[in-house]
């Protein structure tokens, strides 16, 4: 999991009110049943601090009907809402805390990996082409041409110049499509890239791309642009394809853990973090850390005693929960955070070493 996302509160000092409030809406009045939620929660957080701004902040999201979701995790910090994020499920239960860090674990646990991504569904006239990144997907369509695009049996002199004219529309759509495939693959360092749609449009798309999309290439054999068209099997097989994805990648992170250099408890990982050495970060994702540590002002400024930070020269080192140091660590030195199964990684805090 790429943190980048996440990265840019930790500019801030705090302290962060982190919300996580169930969005739902069972009912023709649901968006009341949010605001009456907010109340409810907004009172606790007054009653512990009077940053009343960082609470307006935050009601301004949640209240908003474009934000409708099942569940929402909102980060505030100086008056502004530092982040904001809308979650698949509820919150097992809502979520209300003032912090020196943002509590985020309980967003990327139920996040998972998120797997920045296009999925393609392609035909002669052009393609949708979904991304799926940073932020909320975004869906363009995208063709070149519009005609000729249907092939004819009318015969005569000019049926294979027309025959012609029509392949290289397709040709043409094809390009165009696969330029901006090969645009977006390099604006978010897409990891998949998913393709559907009529099988020799397809094939014209895949001879199109250049090397870096084509080597992310995932071939499904259900989607249509037709109208009417179910969307279901398509995406049935993008999240497959996903899984299998993220299945590749820890299993290649776990032969590395413990076969070359790595960290493994509270301590060592800790240390490795504050000397920029953490490639990635592993955490058990049933019994991630639960305790505290202690933290400097500085992202990699962590320890599990206030006398170890000393020895760095940190000033006024404060306590904050482990799980909330160890992500800030891990984001402000450029590692990657992956959550796997206890008993893969024998502790419940990891690391793959870059030296």
């Amino acid at each position: 999991m790429k943190l980048q996302v996440i990265r840019q509160m930790y500019d801030h000092s705090g302290p962060f009110a982190s919300v996580y409030l169930d969005a739902s809406r069972t009912t023709e009045v649901g968006a009341e049943e949010v605001e009456l939620r907010w109340r409810d929660i907004r009172r606790k957080l007054a009653r512990e601090h009077t940053h009343d701004d960082d609470l307006d902040a935050i009601e301004e999201v949640v209240t908003d009907p474009e934000e409708a979701a099942p569940g929402l995790a909102v980060f505030a910090v100086d008056g502004d809402v530092a982040h904001d994020e809308a979650m698949s499920d509820p919150p097992a239960l809502p979520i209300a805390t003032w912090s020196a860090l943002p509590h985020v674990m309980p967003l990327l646990a139920q996040r998972g990996e998120s797997v920045p991504q296009l999925r393609v569904i392609i035909d002669h006239t052009g393609a949708d082409v979904i991304v799926i990144g940073p932020g909320s997907p975004r869906r363009t369509a995208v063709h070149a041409q519009e005609w000729p695009l249907t092939k004819t049996a009318q015969g005569g002199w000019s049926q294979k110049r027309y025959e012609r004219s029509v392949e290289e529309t397709w040709e043409r759509n094809a390009m165009a499509v696969a330029a901006e495939v090969d645009e977006e693959v390099r604006r978010i360092g897409a990891e998949l890239v998913v393709v559907a749609g009529e099988p020799r449009s397809r094939a014209m798309l895949l001879d199109h791309l250049g090397a870096e999309a084509s080597a992310r290439v995932v071939v499904a054999e259900r989607g249509s642009r037709a109208e009417g068209a179910d969307p279901a099997p398509f995406e049935a097989e993008a999240e497959a394809a996903v899984d299998a994805w993220g299945e590749r990648e820890l299993g290649g992170l776990l032969d590395r853990y413990g076969a070359g250099p790595s960290a493994r408890g509270l301590d060592d990982p800790a240390a490795a973090l504050r000397d920029g050495r953490v490639e990635v970060l592993l955490l058990a994702a049933d019994s991630p850390p639960d305790g505290q540590m202690w933290i400097g002002r500085e992202g990699p400024q962590l320890a599990l005693t206030k006398e170890e930070l000393a020895k760095y020269g940190v000033p006024d080192p404060v306590r904050e929960r482990a799980d909330a140091a160890l992500v800030r660590a891990a984001a402000t030195t450029d590692a990657d955070l992956w959550f796997a199964a206890r008993d893969d990684l024998g502790t419940e805090v990891a690391a793959v070493l870059r030296f």
